[in-house]
């Protein structure tokens, strides 16, 4: 544990975690600008790092970007990320009767605790998750593959139908490159790059970077006369007596919730929400300013970061968008999420672990003392910041192999995600479907062979066989969810 404390000092690897932490404030404080799209934007700059720094630039990205957004959604009543939207409900409010700071700081307090707990929780849950995976042989990886994918109905947003056509053309995409079993090109259009199948960054962030700032292009600006000014923002001892029960309750919720792939904070925060409003001795005032209803929001939809690594890290499973893209960067960094990593880069995960709770403990400081200063990033303007966006883009896609052709596949991508977003297709079950699709054929073959070709193989082990269930009680579950929202529409 010490060398990883020294590792975290050495190299300028506390320096550039703390520039991830303040990198990833500014974009989730920018309306439109998304965790996701941060992170994507950020890997390639992080391929000429060592691994450990590398990683801890990323977590800083992450973790500050959830807290991030919670200012514009306070400001300007518009969510710096999807997962802040609970937070305008009674952020927004609050600033309009000159409280902006004080929502802010509670913002940035709450979220370091909801941050915090949630790591701890990783720390103690997954080596448990990790040892329970060491039993799985092909037939247990595919079941975990399919049970992965069928988070694509969790991602689907409004149309099932389109997340699971989403899907399928991710899985379609992963077949590009050499078989795994037979070594022989499949779909390579006699392209010696696609060989090894498409790269998964300038895919990653042509898809989420540079498609979404084609389509905010064709947005209007947000209304940026709403923005008030800060005021105090250090709560009072009475402030905190009211939301110490909302954040305890939030922080257990988010990190429930995180750890259930594809489900998100965006559904964390309303969980908490409905939650606090419900043990609330003054439920009236939510909605309207609640000090309650922001701590819970704002805690739970910073709880999932931790809950959301724990599938990543032990099963390879991302909880949500976001940690498909850092899986993606592990990928690229030559480190396997699984058993495996629990097993014989102990070092590395520890890194992992302490890492992402400094970035958390980092936010407190950086969140309150640059309050005042991050509110101004809600007024810059489009025209300065999307065309270096796009810079950024092109640079990130050509330094990772010095190819002309990864810059291509991110244009061709950019253009993918911008025309998806416009006709309202998710994009997250297509990267999802991309980053699962060699597992899920690799390890559906190995087990065929293995079984002699009997497709018993799936059923006739238990823990495979539970994973297929879970799988279908996933999609049952999404399915039946969908239904019920659509009637109440």
């Amino acid at each position: 544990m010490s060398n990883v404390f020294q590792q975290l000092w050495s190299d300028n690897t506390m320096w550039l975690m703390l520039g991830g932490v303040v990198a990833g404030i500014v974009i989730g404080a920018l309306p439109g600008l998304t965790a996701t799209m941060g992170v994507a934007l950020l890997v390639p700059f992080t391929f000429w790092l060592p691994t450990v720094p590398a990683l801890m630039v990323l977590l800083g990205v992450y973790v500050g970007a959830m807290y991030g957004g919670a200012i514009p959604a306070v400001l300007i009543r518009t969510p710096g990320t999807p997962a802040a939207a609970a937070t305008s409900l009674d952020g927004y409010p609050m600033a309009q009767e000159g409280k902006a700071g004080l929502a802010i700081g509670i913002s940035c307090m709450t979220g370091v605790v909801g941050g915090v707990f949630s790591t701890l929780v990783l720390m103690f849950a997954a080596p448990q998750v990790a040892r329970f995976a060491l039993q799985f042989g092909p037939a247990e990886y595919f079941a975990l593959a399919v049970f992965g994918l069928s988070v694509i109905a969790s991602l689907s947003e409004r149309s099932l139908l389109k997340g699971a056509l989403m899907g399928v053309c991710g899985l379609l995409l992963a077949t590009i490159g050499m078989d795994p079993i037979t070594a022989v090109p499949r779909f390579t259009l006699g392209l010696t790059p696609l060989l090894e199948g498409l790269a998964l960054v300038p895919v990653l962030v042509g898809v989420f970077a540079l498609g979404e700032v084609l389509y905010q292009s064709s947005l209007p600006e947000p209304d940026r006369s709403l923005f008030h000014n800060i005021g105090r923002i250090m709560p009072s001892r009475s402030h905190y007596r009211r939301i110490a029960l909302p954040t305890l309750l939030a922080s257990i919720t988010g990190t429930f919730i995180g750890a259930l792939p594809g489900v998100g904070g965006d559904v964390a925060a309303f969980v908490a929400y409905d939650q606090a409003k419900k043990v609330s001795r003054r439920p009236e005032e939510f909605g309207k300013g609640s000090i309650e209803g922001l701590a819970a929001a704002e805690c739970a939809n910073n709880s999932v970061t931790g809950g959301a690594m724990i599938p990543m890290l032990t099963l390879g499973i991302p909880g949500d968008a976001v940690t498909a893209v850092i899986l993606g960067a592990l990928l690229m960094h030559g480190v396997r999420p699984g058993p495996d990593l629990f097993e014989k880069q102990t070092y590395l995960l520890s890194a992992i672990f302490i890492g992402l709770l400094v970035a958390n403990l980092l936010v407190l400081p950086i969140g309150l003392a640059g309050a005042k200063l991050f509110a101004q990033t809600v007024r810059a303007p489009r025209h300065y910041l999307f065309p270096l966006i796009v810079v950024l883009c092109v640079v990130g896609s050509y330094a990772i192999n010095n190819s002309l052709f990864d810059v291509g596949v991110m244009f061709l991508f950019g253009i993918v995600g911008w025309a998806l977003r416009q006709a309202g297709f998710p994009i997250a079950p297509l990267v999802l479907g991309l980053i699962l699709g060699r597992m899920t054929e690799e390890n559906f073959r190995r087990a065929l062979i293995l079984s002699g070709g009997s497709w018993s193989i799936f059923v006739s082990r238990p823990l495979s066989a539970i994973l297929l269930l879970l799988a279908v009680a996933s999609v049952t579950f999404s399915v039946w969810q969908s239904r019920r929202g659509g009637h109440k529409a």
